[in-house]
């Protein structure tokens, strides 16, 4: 007899009840964590500086046959600590303890760049800053804030979004791939200390994306015109093993198992979604 039955199975991907925040919901890997969420029934909640961008998500999620739970779009910066606290209290009151933070926000800037008429030495700082403090502190920041009710309650999830970027930094981009590397760090940590200070019920995973086109990447991997690879982007494509950038649905089977009981045993680490990338030394 096995030990789990396709019962069970079939019921950790239900997240009925179940709160799920996610900052950065708006973009193109965040909103598609979002759809799969609410399809899987748990009560979703948007976070967005802007939140004009949230409503393709929205339809989307409205338009999901069957859909048990709630879903909610609030305008919070995962730079702002007020917003994130005026957030929190709402979630709170609308829909009680918040199972799971995924901390999606992040990007990079074509102003923290290097390029040839941009070299490193001259990167303006402000720029740099901006892209570090999205990155990292705009992981920590939402964690403090809706990780604190976890803390509490002595169970939750906590999933960050890291990057290939992270194990091998990228030419050209320091501020993003050095801000990815600390989400790994950060990542561990904050495992090993909810889990000794709180609860070993609260666990703290990463994901770690690979190659994935999206509106802060597209001016890097492809021409003006859309249709050819940059130099960049054949690189990229030539070190990848299956020879592809991957499609954002490809990263939603780890997310749901990393928020799923069937990952009770699972905290502090960090799954490359890259094709290959990370495994191939170039050889």
């Amino acid at each position: 007899m096995c030990s789990l039955q396709l019962e069970e199975l079939q019921h950790a991907y239900d997240f009925s009840g179940k709160t799920v925040v996610i900052t950065g919901g708006t973009g193109v890997l965040g909103g598609e964590m979002a759809c799969t969420l609410a399809a899987f029934h748990a009560n979703v909640v948007i976070l967005a500086r802007n939140l004009e961008r949230a409503q393709p998500i929205l339809r989307r999620i409205d338009a999901i046959p069957q859909r048990k739970g709630r879903v909610m779009a609030l305008q919070a910066d995962v730079m702002d600590r007020d917003s994130l606290i005026a957030a929190e209290r709402e979630v709170r009151a609308e829909l009680g303890h918040v199972y799971a933070i995924i901390n999606a926000a992040g990007g990079n800037r074509p102003e923290a760049t290097t390029r040839t008429e941009l070299p490193f030495f001259d990167l303006p700082e402000d720029a740099l800053r901006q892209v570090f403090a999205l990155n990292m502190m705009g992981s920590i920041l939402p964690t403090q804030i809706f990780a604190r009710g976890m803390a509490e309650a002595g169970e939750g999830v906590i999933l960050n979004i890291s990057s290939v970027a992270a194990y091998w930094p990228l030419t050209r981009t320091v501020a993003y791939s050095t801000a990815k590397a600390a989400i790994n760090n950060f990542t561990q940590w904050l495992a090993v200390h909810m889990a000794h200070e709180y609860s070993s019920r609260i666990r703290v995973n990463a994901l770690a994306p690979g190659f994935f086109l999206t509106d802060q990447n597209r001016y890097l991997l492809l021409d003006e015109q859309g249709d050819q690879l940059t130099a960049r982007g054949r690189t990229i494509i030539d070190q990848t093993p299956m020879a592809r950038f991957g499609a954002p649905d490809e990263l939603l089977g780890a997310m749901l198992w990393l928020l799923s009981p069937l990952s009770s045993f699972v905290t502090g680490i960090v799954v490359p979604i890259d094709g290959g990338y990370t495994a191939f030394s170039g050889v």
